[in-house]
């Protein structure tokens, strides 16, 4: 099967053999595994010894005849620390336990729990890779991941010529809307709004859409910020399929076979 290839300006330029993973069967069980075991939660707990650094001297006693005892005043038995004291009479504060003033907390967040113990093999890995790649290639999968599309206008997989990536800005925004049409143009390019609710209060003011993802080779360099780039040696499952298999992606020629290089391996 062959692919045309896209020149800067829209039009269909020569053709290359389609490569195998943009139609291997995607297998969403083991894309959701990698995606699951990808999740990365910044780690916090309070220090060991919060709240426990008060001199206590364990809990108070209840015992008739009994030096620094506490008996008869209605006092409840947790640990307390002297703030003075006179013969047998002692002035006590709470501490160290949860319901004190400055105790510590009864069950604290740890770090333990936000540690991500899930672990992928490489072959696991890979085929989520060539799942992935194959979903960008699917016009079922981007369909269903982009619900303002009704039917694509142009056929998937995007690859486009080279040059595309020695284009300045508007030159750049100029060919995407000539080569994807301008319904997919408008998924493409990421757009930025002002949150609705009370988010905007909660250092969230803004929501953007993930946009485009444009695969380039080792060698290529592309400076916007109209939608993501990413490299062909650092390219993942979470570039990808990250909120959903089907992202509209783009490959530069060059990048196609760096692709194929690294996934022949």
């Amino acid at each position: 099967m062959k692919t045309k290839i896209y020149l800067i300006d829209g039009k269909h330029g020569k053709e290359i053999d389609t490569p195998a993973y943009f139609s291997q069967v995607v297998r969403e069980d083991i894309v959701s595994r990698v995606l699951e075991s990808k999740k990365i939660k910044q780690p916090y707990a309070p220090a060991l010894m919060a709240g426990q650094q008060s001199s206590v001297s364990g809990k108070i006693i209840h015992k008739r005849h009994c030096w620094k005892s506490q008996y008869g005043r209605g006092m409840s038995r947790i640990p307390r620390k002297t703030m003075s004291g006179s013969g047998s009479q002692f002035n006590w504060v709470g501490a160290n336990v949860p319901n004190t003033r400055g105790g510590r907390r009864a069950h604290p967040p740890k770090i333990e729990a936000m540690l991500n113990m899930n672990k992928i093999n490489k072959k696991e890995y890979r085929l989520a890779l060539m799942s992935a790649l194959s979903a960008t290639a699917s016009e079922k999968y981007i369909l269903d991941k982009y619900s303002s599309l009704d039917k694509l206008t142009k056929h998937a997989p995007f690859i486009v010529e080279s040059k595309i990536s020695s284009l300045k800005a508007k030159e750049l925004i100029s060919s995407l809307k000539n080569i994807l049409g301008e319904e997919l143009f408008n998924v493409a390019v990421s757009k930025k709004k002002v949150r609705a609710g009370r988010g905007k209060r909660r250092g969230r003011k803004y929501k953007k859409s993930a946009g485009m993802l444009l695969v380039l080779a080792k060698d290529e360099k592309v400076k916007t910020n109209a939608f993501d780039v990413a490299n062909v040696k650092s390219l993942g499952i979470n570039d990808l399929a990250e909120g959903g298999l089907g992202r509209v992606t783009m490959y530069t020629e060059k990048a196609i076979d760096e692709l194929n290089g690294r996934l022949k391996k």
